[in-house]
């Protein structure tokens, strides 16, 4: 939704699975192995929160110009990404701070810094941010919007855990609720591409079942 990536935007609207595309890519093969799957989906995770080819080559356990390539690779498959890093660096240069999603600022005073260091740490916070702030949009609205739903009734919303909510429901109402937090998360805001929310049912959280 961020970058506009065309490809990108395709794949999660075909729900793809991007990190078996990436690996496809960056290693220029049909077939795709659970380790290429893994060191693809470091690139996509990396790249997104702005990880240098050095850190990918550290985190890979890899030459620097075989991180580098990948990284080529990678930005010549998806060019809309690129173009977001150029530009949120850029804006955040001429501005001074980043916004999520909902708009909120995170100051990055730092970014045009002569300090090598404390400006690639900038620009990196400045991709970073409107991904994971933006994300942590999504999750409070969604908790606003469950908070609201379920006030009153015996469904409670115990936790928050990073991208997940942990609920205590009523055996009986399970099945309804599971429809309702599904109906909530994945409508909370209207994005270029779907939102899509997996849910698990236990009698705790350590014996949670998908529910498809």
């Amino acid at each position: 939704h961020l970058s506009e990536d065309k490809n990108l935007i395709k794949a999660f609207k075909n729900d793809a699975d991007v990190h078996n595309i990436t690996a496809a890519e960056i290693f220029e093969v049909e077939e795709v192995t659970p380790e290429m799957r893994s060191i693809a989906k470091t690139v996509n995770f990396g790249i997104v929160y702005g990880m240098s080819s050095f850190g990918l080559a550290k985190d890979l356990e890899i030459s620097f110009s075989a991180a580098q390539k990948f990284i080529d690779t990678y930005f010549k498959k998806y060019e809309g990404v690129k173009r977001f890093i150029n530009k949120t660096i850029k804006k955040t240069q001429e501005i001074g701070y980043v916004t999520t999603l909902l708009n909120r600022r995170r100051y990055i005073p730092e970014i045009n810094n002569s300090n090598e260091r404390l400006r690639n740490f900038s620009e990196r916070t400045a991709i970073n941010t409107p991904v994971q702030g933006s994300a942590a949009d999504l999750i409070k609205l969604a908790m606003i919007e469950c908070a609201r739903k379920f006030h009153g009734t015996s469904t409670k919303m115990i936790i928050q855990v990073h991208d997940e909510l942990v609920f205590d429901v009523p055996k009986s109402e399970v099945s309804k609720i599971v429809k309702q937090v599904r109906e909530i998360m994945e409508n909370v805001v209207a994005l270029k591409v779907p939102l899509k929310v997996d849910i698990e049912v236990g009698r705790n959280w350590l014996e949670m079942e998908p529910v498809l």
